[in-house]
């Protein structure tokens, strides 16, 4: 019961944090536009974070498995809250850059929140943990642009001083509600983090194949969301505020699943088949999207693209949890994030590239990387 009562504290800190964080997406262009961004640099702008976090995040996973979770969640959530207050308080492009570059380094909130999870789970309940926590995350992503829009009537500074606050709302809840999962010496053996570890964790034949299974479902689904964005004003002709509850309604589909992460356990105990059989129905999906033309054709493959893309990590961290040496759990989850967030820069930067042929060619391009995920998810079915 204390158990889930952490766990508990817990998805309030990552909702909290993520509101912060949604609030600001649909912001960043019109607000540095003020100072000179063009769709060009927004694009580097976006890269400039997980580029930091690719670096980042498992080094402080790596510290967390040595100091303690709750010291590096607080660090990096006061990380955040700092670059929304320069991010608000800018006058120049650089100030921009060095505000997203900040938060990127200081990321660790995803990886280290997921090792504290692992830390407090079973096998039998380890994906149903990482179900919730994923919903905790996707739900924060949902109410924070509506939230972000709401706000700037206001003033387009004031959504970011609010994330500050929402950040600084985490930081605090972390140090006084949040239970250490990892005290300082429970784990010994600890491992110094290195950049080889990004290539000997791929070699890891579970671990290895869970990870990069990850990375090109990740980059998928951002290959999706520009073809999304092209589709649904192109071709659909949708407005602005219909595409918003569109793509709400999409997020709501995954979060939805992930809740659902026990039914799923239940009737079937191999995880590996779980996400084979998921990543199977996403790969039908994506690609006859890519023959739609109307609405409701493209909303029926988005609605089961969504529900079953709701199940991919829970069962990837939740693999890579149960094989993982308890020493390295921080460090390899961090990994873990590193990869996606490389997945999430790949995937956009391939999609524009594809776009110039059709909008259909991008849902294409993603159902490439889901097929060659699939395949992966046999050499993961084969080795649990």
């Amino acid at each position: 019961m204390k158990k889930d009562k952490d766990l508990w504290v817990l998805v309030f800190i990552c909702i909290i944090n993520s509101i912060g964080f949604g609030i600001i997406v649909p912001l960043l262009y019109p607000y540095g536009k003020e100072f000179g961004l063009t769709q060009q640099t927004l694009g580097l702008l976006t890269a400039s974070f997980s580029i930091a976090q690719f670096f980042a995040t498992p080094v402080l996973g790596a510290l967390s498995d040595k100091y303690g979770r709750k010291p590096l969640l607080a660090i990096s959530l006061l990380g955040t809250c700092i670059s929304f207050i320069v991010f608000a308080e800018a006058r120049s492009i650089v100030v921009l850059f060095a505000a997203r570059i900040l938060d990127g380094i200081t990321g660790g909130n995803i990886s280290v929140a997921q090792a504290m999870v692992s830390d407090t789970s079973t096998q039998q309940n380890r994906a149903k943990r990482f179900g919730i926590l994923g919903s905790a995350f996707g739900f924060g992503f949902i109410i924070g642009p509506a939230l972000g829009g709401l706000l700037s009537k206001w003033g387009i500074q004031v959504p970011f001083f609010f994330a500050a606050g929402i950040a600084l709302i985490g930081t605090l809840s972390t140090i006084f509600l949040l239970k250490e999962t990892n005290p300082r010496g429970t784990i010994k053996n600890t491992t110094r983090f290195t950049f080889l570890s990004f290539i000997t964790v791929l070699k890891m034949p579970t671990i290895g194949t869970a990870i990069f299974i990850g990375f090109l479902l990740t980059m998928a689904q951002f290959t999706m969301i520009i073809g999304f964005q092209t589709f649904t004003v192109d071709i659909l002709k949708l407005d602005p505020s219909s595409i918003g509850l569109f793509y709400a309604g999409f997020a709501v589909t995954g979060i939805i699943m992930q809740l659902a992460v026990p039914f799923f356990t239940k009737r079937v105990p191999s995880k590996a088949m779980i996400l084979l059989l998921s990543t199977a129905l996403c790969l039908v999906a994506m690609f006859a999207s890519g023959f739609t033309a109307g609405f409701l054709t493209f909303a029926a493959c988005m609605l089961v693209y969504g529900l079953f893309n709701g199940l991919r990590n829970p069962m990837i961290n939740s693999t890579i949890a149960d094989h993982n040496d308890p020493a390295k759990q921080g460090q390899v989850m961090g990994i873990n994030q590193s990869y996606a967030s490389i997945g999430q820069t790949l995937g956009p930067i391939t999609a524009g590239l594809v776009a110039a042929i059709s909008i259909h060619s991008v849902f294409w391009l993603s159902s490439l990387y889901i097929l060659i995920a699939l395949l992966f998810t046999f050499r993961l079915k084969a080795k649990e």
